[in-house]
């Protein structure tokens, strides 16, 4: 559930912030092309040495550590979900040029090989996200459950103000309180919510989980810092709307990529699922949320 997440320090300025949210985004836009640190580094306008330092300092670890994890984790979702796709395409979407160093990577991550982590038994495994008591209680209902029914949409894409935010929790709501405060300054209309979800807490820690609180805007920031612009990318997506209270998003999301994405037909892109939200549980008094799950996909042909 594949654009990242930081811990901001106060030691840091508005524009050093913003030079590595341009890195960012810039990194997840593709993730299999070549990002060296060079040419990150120009992105952001530092020398390469100083740019080292300010990204681990930000983001909170090495640049080449944060490359190697976001890939990784998405070649994970690719190798679950994606039964029909080579382990090499898979690779090489991930940014890898070669199946020894794919193999090296993904051991380093998840302590296994590509193969056995595809082979691996889920629906009987642990999941992080069941460490949240609320969370885990739905999840237990969800073998009763089947999932709703979808609707495939060519979605445009949506330029976005967007607070980072590092956490699957109730913590969120600081992100979303942080942009409300801004739009209220900036006479910004706040009622275009969304919410991308990078990270699947299937296996990712929900203290680890990257997330983004986004909000529609119909002209540039003329200040960024902490409030930084991008655009979410446009596509086919499937359509899944979802009602419910906090504690429940998540194991619906859980549900509809372990068993409607591998039946459909359809494969998932690098690009982030995003929810756009008509009512957000975490700025909700009664915590319950309307909305919708858009998950890119496309009809996945492989070319080799």
């Amino acid at each position: 559930m594949s654009i990242y997440a930081i811990n901001l320090k106060p030691m840091h300025t508005s524009q050093q912030i913003s030079r590595i949210n341009d890195v960012l985004y810039f990194i997840h836009q593709d993730i299999s092309k070549s990002l060296l640190a060079k040419d990150l580094a120009a992105i952001a306008a530092y020398s390469e040495q100083h740019f080292h330092r300010l990204f681990k300092t930000i983001v909170g670890e090495p640049v080449h550590h944060y490359i190697r994890r976001i890939r990784i984790e998405f070649a994970a979702n690719q190798l679950m979900f994606d039964a029909t796709t080579s382990v090499l395409n898979i690779a090489i979407k991930s940014g890898y040029s070669s199946l020894s160093s794919f193999g090296r990577a993904f051991k380093t991550i998840f302590n296994m090989s590509p193969g056995e982590w595809r082979n691996k038994d889920r629906q009987h495994q642990d999941k992080p996200f069941l460490a949240d008591e609320e969370v885990a209680k739905y999840y237990q209902q969800l073998s009763t459950m089947t999932v709703p029914k979808c609707e495939l949409v060519q979605l445009p894409q949506r330029y976005v103000a967007y607070v980072r935010h590092q956490g699957y929790d109730r913590s969120i709501a600081n992100a979303w309180q942080k942009l409300n405060a801004w739009a209220s300054i900036q006479q910004r209309d706040f009622s275009h919510q969304y919410g991308l979800h990078h990270s699947n807490p299937a296996w990712v820690a929900l203290d680890k989980c990257r997330y983004v609180a986004c909000l529609a805007i119909d002209r540039p920031i003329q200040r960024r810092g902490l409030i930084n612009s991008m655009t979410i990318p446009g596509g086919l997506h499937a359509v899944f709307k979802l009602q419910g209270k906090y504690g429940e998003l998540l194991p619906q999301l859980s549900n509809i990529l372990e068993y409607w994405l591998p039946s459909s037909g359809f494969k998932m892109l690098s690009t982030p699922a995003y929810v756009h939200y008509r009512k957000n549980h975490f700025l909700s008094e009664d915590e319950k949320f309307d909305l919708d799950f858009c998950l890119p996909i496309s009809l996945g042909y492989d070319v080799a």
